[in-house]
């Protein structure tokens, strides 16, 4: 119970602390080159125990790294695998970030949570003095890798629909996190599975529906009464002991008076069914013709020849 009680702090820190007024904030704003391997200090200047250090990016106040001395690191997915904290001092917020892009240009802010004086902040604006590529000045298309679906989903609206995570783990999972992305829209994360001190802790921020993780760090998302705002992707990360896997939903709820499901599968069946009554009618009527024809010409064998002729003579007025 101790451990859920921290855990939860721990997360409804991290999402107010954006907000948060700092006590001591260093007001000069340090200018970095966007270089590879690049390092944004940020190195508290007096002594004291580490409670906690967050970057997030301004003005939007994007997420971008976590540290925590008890709970490890958290990066946002953008950031993943690009950023370590360097750690060299005891009060270092430090971080240094690979695979550079001009999208990670802008101004960075570092709070740095400490014991007994407080938070202590820095801004640090990321630049670059040469003129970037004419196509970077665009927003970047999502890598493929960020999109690839695994399962696509869809539902009518005021449904009820299970979204699961289901993934064949290569290693033992520890962590798994659960992020949604509305169409045109940033990754959010809605809820947290992990393992502390043995124990299973989940973590649910989901405004629309309820997160379940299962002893096997399987975690599905129950929405009752589905909308059209529930469609977009639904990600699965799985921290493992072998490294990071995910897997994408993608959910579409189509819009009152757009396309239905039901009402799709409705054409379907009536379209099929008139096409087998035409096709019954159609074999009904040739089968009819044919045997008329057979019973002329049964008739016409018998008839006597005299009358075979007063037959064709007949046929042909």
């Amino acid at each position: 119970m101790e451990a859920v009680q921290k855990d939860h702090w721990y997360f409804v820190v991290l999402i107010f602390l954006p907000f948060l007024k700092v006590a001591v904030q260093q007001k000069d704003v340090i200018t970095v080159h966007l270089e590879e391997g690049m390092v944004l200090d940020c190195l508290c200047p007096w002594k004291g125990n580490l409670s906690m250090v967050s970057w997030t990016k301004v003005p939007d106040k994007d997420p971008v790294a976590v540290f925590h001395p008890e709970y490890g690191v958290a990066f946002s997915h953008h950031y993943r695998e690009r950023i370590e904290f360097l750690r060299t001092t005891p009060m270092d917020g430090s971080i240094s970030m690979r695979n550079v892009t001009h999208q990670d240009m802008g101004l960075y802010h570092c709070s740095v949570q400490t014991f007994p004086q407080g938070p202590w902040t820095r801004n640090i604006q990321v630049e670059d003095l040469d003129t970037p590529p004419e196509e970077d000045d665009s927003p970047q298309p999502p890598t493929p890798e960020e999109f690839r679906v695994d399962t696509e989903l869809v539902a009518e609206q005021n449904d009820n629909l299970t979204i699961k995570c289901n993934h064949v783990h290569n290693g033992t999972v520890y962590q798994v996190i659960l992020e949604k992305k509305p169409h045109s829209q940033p990754w959010s994360i809605i809820g947290v599975c992990k393992k502390v001190d043995g124990g299973l802790v989940g973590e649910d921020y989901s405004d629309s529906g309820e997160v379940s993780c299962a002893d096997s760090l399987d975690v599905s998302l129950h929405l009752t009464g589905v909308v059209p705002e529930d469609s977009g992707f639904y990600r699965c990360t799985f921290s493992t002991d072998t490294g990071v896997q995910t897997t994408t939903v993608l959910l579409t709820v189509p819009p009152p008076g757009g396309f239905s499901l039901s009402m799709y599968m409705m054409y379907i069946y009536i379209g099929a069914g008139a096409a087998g009554l035409i096709l019954l009618m159609v074999i009904i009527i040739l089968a009819v013709r044919h045997r008329k024809r057979n019973r002329r010409e049964e008739y016409k064998v018998k008839l006597h020849p005299s009358q075979s002729q007063k037959w064709r003579q007949w046929q042909r007025q």
